[in-house]
């Protein structure tokens, strides 16, 4: 009896996409999501803007702070607006692995990140555009900056970090979530964060028991790095912890992420 040998044609590795191509397709593919689905993304700048309106006009009045409080205020909402955005990522990614695109991409030469990939730097670049917005209507209510060039570039370069790490985290969630709905409801419990934090009144005014939290929570030396880099208050020691924080969320993320894909892909 004649053994048969395997065509070489058809026991040949297949040669894997090289560079960054995938990521560029995939990164593509999200942002033409995000265009097709306007109303999440119209979303994701209207409750901001919103939260930012009833804050300044119905709740600014009793509000004990130095100086103008949409000064104050703004560097939280914008915090939410990044929260917001990156919540639509744990929905997508989870869409995507429960509806079967998945198992198509893995026939595919591609690296098992570049999926992810493409969620987040859309997501990225999604809620860059949702911060300008947000500025910009905080400008017309009489937001008044006192950053210079410089402040501006260190402002932006935290928001950006910070918006990187909530995204590799709501990436995860959706791979961890089991449909969608679970992962929009496990993401909405991180957007109270910045709720127990500086972001809308001083630390000191809260209730001894939850001041440490407040002040020990990831998203305040954020928000106080943003609010010193924007409004020239002390900064102090606080672009260290919120860098350190938002490092540690992305590490932390990232690696969840990748063993939740894997064992998804094994699965």
């Amino acid at each position: 009896m004649t053994a048969v040998t395997p065509s070489p044609i058809l026991s040949a590795p297949r040669p894997r996409i090289r560079g960054f191509a995938a990521e560029r397709v995939f990164v593509r593919r999200s942002l033409t999501q995000s265009l097709r689905d306007g109303e999440t993304l119209s979303m994701s700048i209207m409750l901001p803007v919103t939260l930012m309106l009833l804050f300044t006009f119905v709740f600014g009045g009793a509000m004990q702070t130095e100086g103008n409080y949409v000064d104050y205020v703004v560097p939280g909402i914008i915090l939410l607006c990044a929260g917001f955005g990156a919540g639509t990522t744990a929905t997508y990614v989870s869409r995507d692995m429960t509806t079967g695109i998945i198992d198509r991409f893995r026939t595919m030469p591609l690296r098992a990140g570049a999926v992810l990939t493409g969620h987040v730097i859309a997501s990225l670049a999604r809620n860059l555009v949702a911060t300008a917005v947000v500025i910009g209507v905080a400008l017309l209510l009489g937001f008044h900056p006192t950053a210079n060039l410089g402040q501006w570039a260190g402002a932006g370069a935290v928001i950006a970090l910070y918006i990187l790490a909530i995204t590799y985290l709501y990436a995860a969630i959706g791979l961890a979530a089991g449909s969608p709905e679970a992962a929009s409801g496990y993401g909405f419990i991180l957007m109270f964060l910045p709720y127990l934090s500086s972001a809308f009144v001083p630390i000191d005014t809260m209730p001894s028991w939850l001041q440490w939290i407040a002040a020990y929570q990831p998203v305040t030396p954020v928000i106080e790095t943003i609010r010193g880099l924007l409004m020239g208050t002390d900064l102090g020691t606080q672009p260290l912890w919120a860098t350190g924080w938002c490092a540690l969320i992305i590490t932390v993320a990232a690696l969840w992420g990748a063993r939740l894909f894997g064992r998804r892909r094994a699965s």
